[in-house]
């Protein structure tokens, strides 16, 4: 079968997160009926193989099956170089672009087209686009691989070898004294936790934090302050139905100015690719927050609660896989972009797992087309990149 026939075939069956079975059989049915070794595991992603030197390291090529979107028809339409839908909804390239890829690679090693000189193994897994919990559910201890391939990204020639990790962070300030703001606001005790916060904002960086030749490495973000009397404002907006924007604004207007706000919180996200970066910066805001309350001891008091939500993928100090693409990159005559990314993917998980021989994976995330509009019913694929992007993974594989 030829990669754009797959790619047609596979982005007509809806697949919206943890509804992937009919994509999935057909994964199965393609491979098998081509001799390729194919299963399920006990989660529904597939898993398959295609047996060579048994002392190589290995190659996984992973690739998620769910799309954003939900079960509608996908009705494609091919416009000059593109393939996209009808604009109703999500064609789904992002990432069955990736999946057809890795199913017209294994077809071609099993016809001998491609000749890899390592066993080669492949993951297709469930609800990336949601929670992840399809990559957290593969048995890395049955895997042979040691470096990985995730073919997940939106251009042709990315190669990305680091990620951003993501955690967020909630700053608490609370005062003992409140009050009311006619009656009491003459007691200089009743500290208004609202204001006081900003104090912490203030110190705490806004944007990037620190960035090299592969981009942004360390960022943090403001994302929301709370404080005061919102209470009863939210009560009411709640029993008016009101939601979105127009309960913000419901609220930001009827929040109650007649008191000294006891509580504020300020919510940040930081994001990072290196984790001594990511540590510098947490513990530059427990210093801030300890100033903080030895200034307003017993007065007022702040707290630093951290959630982690996608581990650091870090960059490999191999170079093997970057070595590979450079020789694969200028036999397919594209340009290769080797850099970081400030996101999150799979490609993180599997760098904070280890396989059945008790080794960390190696990731990279690669680009093997140019898609647009990513989870939008504006989606597109440029067929003509797409075939260069597996000239790319082919000569890799004929490398490795």
């Amino acid at each position: 079968m030829e990669l754009i026939n797959i790619f047609k075939e596979l982005v007509q069956i809806p697949s919206p997160s943890l509804e992937e079975e009919n994509v999935s059989k057909k994964i199965v049915e393609i491979l098998t009926n081509a001799g390729v070794e194919a299963k399920f595991d006990n989660y529904g992603n597939v898993y398959a193989k295609i047996d060579g030197a048994p002392k190589n390291k290995g190659v996984l090529l992973s690739a998620h099956m769910d799309v954003v979107g939900d079960d509608t028809p996908v009705k494609i339409i091919e416009n000059g170089n593109f393939i996209e839908t009808d604009k109703t909804r999500t064609l789904g390239a992002d990432d069955k672009a990736g999946v057809a890829a890795i199913i017209k690679a294994l077809l071609d090693i099993k016809a001998g087209t491609i000749n890899p000189k390592s066993t080669i193994e492949a993951i297709f897994t469930r609800d990336e686009e949601s929670s992840m919990t399809g990559i957290e559910h593969v048995e890395f201890n049955s895997l042979n691989s040691e470096y990985v391939l995730v073919l997940d990204s939106d251009k042709l020639g990315n190669f990305e070898i680091s990620g951003a990790g993501y955690i967020k962070l909630t700053i608490c300030v609370k005062t003992p004294f409140g009050g009311h703001s006619g009656l009491d606001i003459a007691d200089e005790k009743r500290l208004n936790a609202a204001k006081i916060i900003a104090e912490i904002i203030e110190k705490i960086p806004q944007g990037v934090y620190k960035a090299d030749e592969t981009g942004t490495i360390t960022s943090i973000n403001l994302g929301s302050v709370i404080g005061g009397g919102v209470e009863n404002a939210l009560y009411q907006a709640v029993k008016q139905g009101l939601k979105g924007a127009a309960a913000v604004e419901f609220v930001s207007k009827n929040s109650m100015s007649n008191i000294i706000n006891t509580s504020a919180f300020a919510h940040y996200s930081l994001r990072s690719s290196d984790l001594k970066a990511q540590d510098e910066l947490v513990n530059k805001i427990r210093l801030i927050i300890d100033e903080f309350n030895k200034k307003y001891k017993s007065l007022a008091e702040a707290e630093l609660e951290i959630e982690e939500h996608l581990p650091v993928f870090e960059k490999s100090k191999d170079e093997t896989l970057t070595e590979i693409a450079r020789i694969a990159a200028k036999k397919a005559d594209i340009n290769l972009k080797i850099s970081s990314f400030h996101a999150g993917a799979e490609t993180h998980i599997y760098a904070n797992r280890k396989n059945k021989h008790g080794s960390n994976f190696k990731p990279v995330l690669m680009g093997i087309a140019d898609v647009y509009n990513m989870h939008s019913s504006d989606e597109k694929i440029d067929v003509e990149s797409y075939k260069k992007g597996y000239k790319f993974l082919k000569a890799f594989l004929n490398e490795i």
